[in-house]
């Protein structure tokens, strides 16, 4: 009679280990699938990962000229730097600037000055690009809002801005094309 019990104790041992394993299974699936679509709407959304990158060409742009392009939701200033503009930027005294870059460290290719164009103090944009706008003090950008005078390499020389305007990460795709992002 023992052993006729204690081999229905295994079976009933052996269906309800099925059966807990089965409902964490079970749980864990549920849980899963209740979990997913939550992380998965913290991922960037189609329209925004349109805007991490944007190609510019360049082709049309003429020396002295600028355009400004939207990338991220910002104006990117691009401008065709003459070659006045050029020699101006790189004979500039890093100890004259209140955040020194060379000229060289901010342009991979001196024909082309490619800059986040919002100014550094209170994210105002600048005026510059268009041909007739106030460039400030020194030819670059200037930003009314405060004050602001940027140089033809995008540093601040005067006015409340604490650092010069931004360079995003870009690359020259072809002579004439840049990828900004």
């Amino acid at each position: 009679m023992s052993t006729k019990s204690s081999s229905k104790e295994n079976k009933n041992e052996g269906k309800r280990d099925f059966l807990i394993i089965s409902t964490y299974a079970m749980a864990g699936i549920g849980a899963a699938s209740v979990a997913w679509p939550l992380i998965d709407q913290m991922n960037p959304a189609a329209d925004t990962l349109a805007l991490a990158s944007t190609e510019v060409d360049l082709s049309s742009l003429e020396e002295g000229q600028a355009i400004t392009v939207t990338w991220r939701g910002k104006p990117v200033f691009v401008r065709h730097r003459t070659p006045e503009e050029i020699k101006l930027a790189k004979e500039v005294s890093l100890d004259d600037m209140r955040h020194p870059e060379t000229d060289e460290e901010r342009v991979p290719n001196e024909k082309f000055i490619v800059l986040v164009g919002v100014c550094t103090h209170l994210g105002c944009v600048p005026l510059g690009q268009k041909t007739g706008d106030v460039k400030g003090q020194y030819g670059g950008w200037f930003c009314p809002c405060h004050g602001s005078h940027y140089d033809h390499s995008g540093r601040i020389r005067k006015g409340p801005a604490p650092t010069n305007l931004e360079v995003p990460s870009y690359k020259f795709l072809s002579d004439n094309v840049i990828k900004i992002g």
